[in-house]
């Protein structure tokens, strides 16, 4: 066992403060890296309130980590020392169920391995990113490029591919039109993504003030929902909704906005169930689906596209003796869009 340093949550509800913990030794398939920036998450927030009552403490969150390798194990083969890194939400899963042979790791039957507040397969709880340094089995790390600036990268582990995923899995491409529900920190990736695959991206947003940013991630339109007959005015027109928000939404006014054979996915978990009237669906042959992250391959491909176009996130970067005060940010959406730790801050 080496040593760790980094910040945690003691128990639910209480502030995240300075912890010692110990990470596993390199095995044969490890790599350990030097953590160097670390993503907030909104799911941190979740866990380390315990909200979902699947907590364990004391928790290190953190999933969307880069980081420069510092030692690798006898059979890794991908990575070397010095190399630049990722890791997002899982560090392992069964990888032999059916999709994990398929490369759906993050729908893995047996349940994938959690960066954080999770078991592992030796009956140990992982600890996240909010720490100088993490080992991590070969299959779940990310080659990130140099091109890069990694404050920006490392939400792309997360909310990066959460965007992603959905956008590749109902195949938008030059000519579609996108609509993305919510400019936070999943619906800014989400515009970003959408515009550099040549769609044509509407922002559906309850707020007017949001226009500007809107254009300037890339939208084309912007459409303020609440308005009087705006909704009306987007009847049978988009092809894919990528829907971000957690706050109760009435879906109905959305789900009429899809053309024939449109799709709205879920990312979002508002806290009560949605209602809706199957006749929205049945009248034009609509979808409404969920998506997870990504799995590993996935990731690596979206990784590849960002080098390839330069799509970042837009982030502040803040020192780890900030993340209670940016936690209380994160609450009042008073972020744009993504808070990033820089790890350095922790020798301070």
């Amino acid at each position: 066992m080496t040593s760790a340093q980094g910040y945690a949550a003691p128990a639910a509800n209480e502030p995240l403060a300075p912890f010692s913990f110990e990470r596993r030794d390199v095995g044969p398939h490890d790599v350990r890296m030097d953590i160097l920036f670390c993503g907030v998450c909104h799911s941190d927030i979740h866990q380390a309130r315990n909200e979902w009552g699947s907590s364990m403490f004391p928790m290190v969150p953190g999933h969307e980590i880069v980081g420069r390798v510092t030692e690798v194990g006898a059979h890794v083969k991908n990575f070397k020392v010095g190399d630049l890194a990722g890791v997002g939400c899982m560090v392992d899963s069964c990888q032999h169920c059916a999709e994990c042979n398929e490369g759906l790791e993050q729908y893995c039957d047996n349940g994938f391995v959690g960066t954080y507040t999770s078991k592992d397969k030796d009956g140990s709880v992982t600890q996240g990113g909010y720490s100088n340094n993490i080992v991590v089995t070969e299959k779940f790390v990310l080659r990130v490029s140099e091109k890069l600036d990694l404050a920006r990268v490392a939400p792309l582990l997360c909310a990066g591919i959460t965007t992603w995923s959905p956008l590749r899995q109902w195949n938008a491409k030059k000519g579609d039109r996108v609509a993305v529900i919510g400019l936070g920190g999943l619906g800014h990736m989400a515009v970003k993504f959408a515009a550099a695959m040549g769609c044509e991206v509407t922002v559906l947003s309850t707020s007017p003030d949001k226009e500007a940013d809107a254009k300037a991630l890339g939208a084309h339109k912007f459409v303020v929902t609440k308005e009087k007959g705006a909704m009306e005015g987007i009847g049978n027109y988009f092809d894919l909704i990528i829907n971000t928000v957690s706050a109760p939404i009435d879906l109905m006014p959305y789900v009429a906005s899809l053309r024939l054979d449109g799709t709205m996915v879920l990312l979002g978990v508002p806290p009560e169930p949605a209602q809706l009237h199957a006749f929205n669906l049945i009248s034009k042959r609509r979808r409404i689906a969920g998506s997870l992250i990504g799995g590993i391959q996935e990731t690596q491909e979206m990784l590849d596209f960002c080098a390839e176009h330069n799509v970042m996130s837009d982030v502040e970067v803040i020192n780890i003796d900030y993340i209670n005060e940016a936690y209380e940010r994160m609450m009042k959406s008073d972020v744009k869009y993504r808070f990033v730790i820089d790890m350095e801050s922790l020798k301070g």
